[in-house]
């Protein structure tokens, strides 16, 4: 095949910049320092091992510490602490104590998922629940252990929980979410090892027909007609990626990795002239929620923080050529740590190419007669995760205009239950008797910005009607209206798309050739925000859904939306507690927090595997630049674009 891949060498000597994630080698040496100071038992777990990421004012600095920040928990006694090590010194410096009952619980660890099968498996009351559904094998069930979240009406006592649904898998090639096995549910308690309640309104018909999408009963024969798109570059790609330090074009910027949010990106700049202009200082997708309809008993507690509950970037897939990235592709590997503290090496979890973006822009003069046409070019920076059921995509686009896109794409299957009456205001029918709930998206990206520079502004900007009168004798007329957003309470904002709404970030210190403020668009995707009632208890803990934009004084510790820990979390956590002081906002180093997404009535369409459905935003240079930053951009060579 035409596309080659690119695999930069790996790193196995200490990084060198503050901000390049953690290598295999100090991952090891995170481990090897607690071992030494003691801190380790037999039952300690890591739970997280990340780079403890320099304030963005010290980066400068000379002989940065380099430091990892690690979560533990100890599964014989349900202990937590939060340590940072210091790689510098070969140290531990501080332990902190976590309080389940306060802060949450540290993140699920995958081999909890394993530890919940075996408490199942020899369970004598799940074992009779099976029985009244005709399964006489616990082994042919799959169970999905999932987050169990946090209910002021259901206190929890600071335990560890998870609780657990099941699906019918009779043979282990299966696809179980076409047979849930209803009306059951487990409330698994992982440090003392059992289960704590079984849930059980009856047993339901297991649906019956196969929603495996590989069987050719199911899919029918494959069609031939489609054939080959191949994308060359034969002089190779136009970018240069360089101990994580990616060059293209005008763009640079540094690529991070964490085993929480995945793809990091730092210190983003575009080149205007012989200036290298900051316009972002980092940027991920900090948090996600994934809030379900069904008000049950089984189900109604369904609401998972995909990042901070089961770690987005331990998740990564290992992309394929042809298959994940198509073209001339550089890989990156990402290295996470295990529960061990081991280093594992996720394998080409990063894809960097480029793309055809279609028409930059073009004209054909009738005075002059000039005919002039420009293609559009884009960078791409991505990886993929699986989580449980879900596939979610992140695609970070650069563009040769200045323009920086993220698109979330979901695929995968959707969580499905038996279909009844009750089920049927909740949830579509996508095959017979199966049921698949509503429910949201909802993803929150965190914008580090520094358009031009920290001293940044947000004026909210939408379009006006000017009524018929004096001033618009035929009322055709309309303007822009712009408001400064001057503190953290005043800028928890929701998107208009009748009115066009978009948050200009600009530099209160800088000025354009015109006399203005050089500035970035947020431009939102508007789409529901939580859908909860605002008395729920997920309301509380997930309140950063509940607006499209919250703007913060950028703190090095406010890192995370819903708050640090969310695994069981109590409600008010995150942005609620960054922004009840309702700092200044005028003129000052900002964070810009988004949230967007999609709410899915899952379709027939959908079953048994979901085509991609992608939501996003978009970041657009307004007055950043003097004049459109693409007309020096050339022809496309050859005999079919001819000037």
């Amino acid at each position: 095949m035409t596309d080659r891949c690119h695999a930069p060498a790996r790193d196995t000597a200490a990084a060198a910049h503050p901000l390049a994630p953690l290598t295999a080698a100090e991952i090891a040496a995170v481990r090897e320092i607690l071992q030494t100071d003691g801190t380790l038992r037999s039952s300690t777990r890591f739970c997280y091992v990340g780079l403890a990421e320099p304030a963005k004012d010290a980066l400068d600095a000379a002989d940065l510490p380099r430091e990892a920040r690690v979560l533990l928990l100890d599964v014989e006694t349900g202990d937590a602490e939060d340590v940072l090590v210091s790689l510098t010194d070969a140290a531990v410096g501080t332990r902190t104590p976590i309080d389940p009952r306060t802060a949450g619980q540290v993140p699920v660890l995958p081999e909890e998922h394993e530890l919940v099968r075996q408490i199942m498996a020899a369970d004598e009351g799940w074992q009779h629940a099976l029985r009244r559904r005709g399964i006489d094998d616990p082994h042919q069930v799959y169970l999905a252990a999932l987050s169990a979240g946090r209910f002021a009406s259901i206190p929890d006592g600071g335990r560890r929980l998870v609780r657990v649904l099941a699906h019918w898998r009779p043979e282990p090639s299966t696809m179980v979410w076409a047979h849930p096995v209803d009306g059951l549910l487990a409330y698994v308690d992982l440090i003392a090892r059992t289960v704590l309640e079984i849930v059980d309104t009856g047993a339901t018909p297991i649906p019956q027909e196969s929603g495996d999408y590989d069987d050719p009963e199911v899919r029918g024969p494959l069609r031939t007609t489609l054939r080959p798109i191949e994308i060359t570059q034969p002089d190779g790609p136009s970018f240069t990626v360089r101990d994580h330090e990616l060059h293209w074009e005008n763009w640079s910027l540094r690529i991070g990795y964490d085993m929480r949010e995945g793809l990091v990106l730092h210190q983003i700049g575009f080149r205007d002239g012989d200036r290298l202009r900051p316009v972002l200082h980092r940027a991920s997708v900090a948090e996600m929620i994934v809030p379900y309809a069904d008000p049950g008993p089984i189900r109604f507690w369904q609401n998972y923080f995909d990042t901070g509950e089961y770690l987005l970037g331990r998740l990564a897939n290992s992309l394929e050529l042809g298959c994940d990235c198509l073209g001339e592709i550089t890989y990156l590997d990402a290295i996470v740590s295990n529960g061990a503290g081991e280093p594992v090496t996720l394998a080409n979890a990063i894809c960097i190419h480029e793309e055809d973006a279609g028409v930059l822009w073009k004209h054909s003069d009738p005075a002059s007669g000039s005919k002039q046409t420009r293609r559009q070019r884009r960078l791409v920076v991505s990886f993929f995760v699986t989580v449980g059921n879900y596939d979610y995509g992140f695609y970070w686009y650069l563009y040769l205009d200045g323009t920086i896109e993220l698109a979330a794409k979901a695929t995968g299957v959707v969580f499905t239950a038996h279909y009844d009456e009750r089920v049927a205001p909740y949830a579509s029918q996508v095959a017979p008797d199966l049921a698949a709930p509503y429910h949201q998206h909802l993803f929150n990206a965190r914008l580090d910005m520094a358009v031009d520079g920290t001293t940044n502004a947000v004026d909210e900007v939408q379009a006006q009607r000017v009524p018929i009168g004096p001033e618009n004798p035929f009322g055709n007329a309309f303007r822009r209206s712009t408001r400064r957003l001057a503190t953290e309470a005043q800028a928890q904002r929701n998107a208009a798309p009748e009115l066009g709404r978009s948050w200009q970030v600009i530099n209160t210190e800088r000025r354009n050739r015109l006399g203005e403020h050089p500035g970035y668009a947020l431009i939102p995707q508007a789409s529901p925000t939580l859908l909860a009632d605002e008395a729920s208890d997920i309301h509380g803990r997930a309140t950063f859904a509940t607006k499209h934009l919250w703007v913060t004084r950028y703190a090095p510790d406010e890192r995370y939306p819903a708050g640090d820990l969310v695994n069981q979390s109590a409600p008010g956590a995150g942005l609620p507690e960054y922004t009840s002081a309702d700092r200044d906002i005028d003129g000052a180093d900002l964070v810009l927090w988004h949230t967007f997404g999609m709410t899915h009535f899952p379709r027939p369409e959908d079953w048994p595997v979901m085509p991609v459905d992608s939501c996003g935003f978009t970041l657009k240079p307004v007055g950043f630049f003097d004049h459109n930053p693409t007309l020096d951009v050339p022809p496309t060579p050859g005999p079919h674009c001819a000037t």
